[in-house]
């Protein structure tokens, strides 16, 4: 008497959503470095590390360089802007008044 088994398949795939929502969870990291050298001296080396994760998750990292980078913060308001226009301005009419022309 033969013994009939049904074979069974698991097919579980991952959409592109999930797979970002876990790599932005937990983050990944990519390193990796670049040395030439030439005749045993190294010329030139370059190390790359490239960090893949939320703005949450890397503040619990300890990563939060945009928070005080002035490019990124609006600490600089249009007041600031046109004091530095006025004294650029200033030096600059004083440069001209003393020159010979």
């Amino acid at each position: 008497m033969a013994i009939q088994r049904a074979t069974q398949h698991s097919v579980s795939s991952t959409n592109i959503a999930d797979l970002l929502e876990r790599v932005l969870d937990k983050g990944i990291v990519i390193a990796g470095d670049i040395r030439v050298s030439l005749v045993n001296v190294e010329l030139l080396t370059i190390q790359l590390r490239l960090v893949i994760c939320s703005v949450d998750k890397a503040q619990e990292m300890g990563i939060d360089w945009w928070a005080n980078n002035p490019c990124f913060t609006p600490t600089d308001s249009q007041d600031t802007i046109a004091d530095t226009l006025g004294r650029i301005e200033q030096r600059l009419d004083k440069l001209e008044g003393t020159t010979v022309g």
